[in-house]
């Protein structure tokens, strides 16, 4: 065995005894349950299922206990998960950060419902589904992979504010990834946000409670940002000083002024990319929403104005123009060609939804409460996290009629079905069950 794999199986080891340390009450049943989703031949269809897999050694009620009555140091998980990631590319880190909801239409009496967002309802109209959402942090990577490092998972109920909650979670996130020493010697971490953020609230809520990270999202093209105020001039007529300045308009590109920096560059996915930043502009907030409790006068968080100008899009659509905003901690490089690819990479998150969803089941199970929900999440993250940690340790068991695939470069799904040979010789730390039948006794 090359000296690189071993190394990759010790991390292994290592984060599956620190998971099992994390699980403080029915470990053995939980740890089971979480070997069960990885050594199963196919998707998770349903969580009564997985007590017949050979990886969980009980029976169904000890599956559903396990869920019902189990605990998970959630704190102590993220630490693990935050340890576990290793970023070979230098520059900031790149985490982003995504809502996707578990549907529950039809649980009327389950606690903790909200309306979230669902890009497709079957009625056609609608564009909210009752469930549970969940706030996704996950680290990227560079290069033609679809690998995320999931890093945290929260669930928001009903009474709670969606900028408030991830604020907090950007925190979370960015405290662990210190502790584990991943922010020393590069430039603050750049959090990634899709369309639907309030980018402004999140720069403010971060900075105000000292967490040094950049924020990148994308704005809708009807936002109007405005530019510095002009200096005060002094004369007879009196009045309060202006707050803000040139109205920057997205939805006029035309009527826009000269960019304080461009950038170009040459895609075989899009062709040529035109990309163009105005620095120091903001927004006009107003007491609503998110502001409603804010005391005293209301900030002014500047920042970058970012718009992106493809040539073509795959599948022969029309392009349209991107617009970004960023802003960062005072005295950090603002590196334009890096934040518009980053932004690119978020998308790699959409795969991974797609993956805990399809194959691992992440919403296959119909669990009661939401408590119930948040173990299981919890274990599908730690599942998957193993799978990014073998992706150098198992072969290609690929099926007839797919392509050879390099080694090194094994999808989430090709590795899982390697996994259960691996297991076999990475044992498991949890302990085998008790036998409920009576033994034969003291021979005669």
């Amino acid at each position: 065995m090359v000296e690189g794999e071993a190394a990759a199986r010790r991390r292994l080891v290592v984060f599956r005894a620190g998971l099992y340390a994390c699980l403080r009450r029915r470990a053995d049943a939980l740890s089971g349950l979480a070997d069960a989703v990885l050594t199963r031949t196919g998707p998770v269809g349903s969580l009564v299922e997985l007590s017949g897999e050979k990886a969980f050694r009980r029976g169904h009620g000890a599956l559903y206990d396990a869920l019902a009555c189990g605990d998970i140091d959630q704190e102590v998980l993220g630490d693990l998960l935050a340890r576990s990631w290793e970023m070979p590319d230098e520059g900031p880190l790149k985490i982003a950060v995504d809502v996707s909801p578990w549907p529950r239409p039809d649980a009327e009496t389950s606690e903790g419902r909200c309306h979230a967002y669902a890009s497709c309802r079957c009625d056609g109209a609608r564009k909210t589904i009752p469930g549970w959402p969940y706030s996704f942090a996950a680290g990227l990577e560079w290069g033609a992979t679809s690998w995320t490092a999931l890093l945290d998972a929260v669930r928001t109920g009903p009474q709670d504010n969606a900028s408030t909650v991830t604020a907090a979670q950007v925190g979370r996130v960015h405290r662990r990834l210190a502790a584990a020493g991943l922010l020393a010697g590069r430039p603050a971490a750049v959090f990634i946000f899709d369309c639907g953020y309030d980018l402004t609230r999140l720069a403010y809520l971060t900075s105000h409670d000292g967490v040094p990270v950049q924020v990148l999202g994308r704005v809708r093209s009807d936002r109007v940002f405005y530019g510095p105020a002009p200096e005060r001039t002094y004369h007879r007529q009196g009045g309060a000083p202006r707050r803000h300045g040139a109205r920057f308009a997205l939805a006029k590109p035309a009527g826009l002024p000269v960019p304080d920096q461009q950038a170009e560059a040459s895609s075989a996915r899009y062709g040529r990319v035109l990309v163009s930043a105005w620095h120091e502009l903001h927004q006009q907030l107003s007491r609503a929403a998110g502001w409603s409790g804010h005391a005293g006068e209301l900030p002014i968080v500047p920042g970058t104005v970012i718009r992106l100008q493809a040539g073509h899009l795959p599948g022969n659509r029309i392009p349209s123009d991107l617009w970004l905003w960023h802003h960062a901690p005072p005295g950090t490089p603002f590196d334009l060609d890096l934040l518009w690819k980053t932004y690119l990479r978020r998308f790699d998150l959409e795969h991974t939804f797609r993956f805990v969803k399809q194959a691992l089941g992440w919403t296959a199970p119909s669990l009661c409460t939401p408590h119930q929900a948040d173990r299981w999440t919890w274990l599908v993250v730690a599942a998957y996290s193993q799978l990014r940690l073998a992706r150098g340790l198992v072969a290609d068991d690929r099926l007839p009629w797919e392509r050879p695939c390099d080694p090194a470069a094994l999808t989430p799904a090709r590795v899982r079905r390697g996994f259960r040979r691996l297991r076999a010789h990475l044992g498991t730390p949890a302990r085998p069950p008790k036998y409920q039948t009576p033994g034969p006794g003291r021979p005669k």
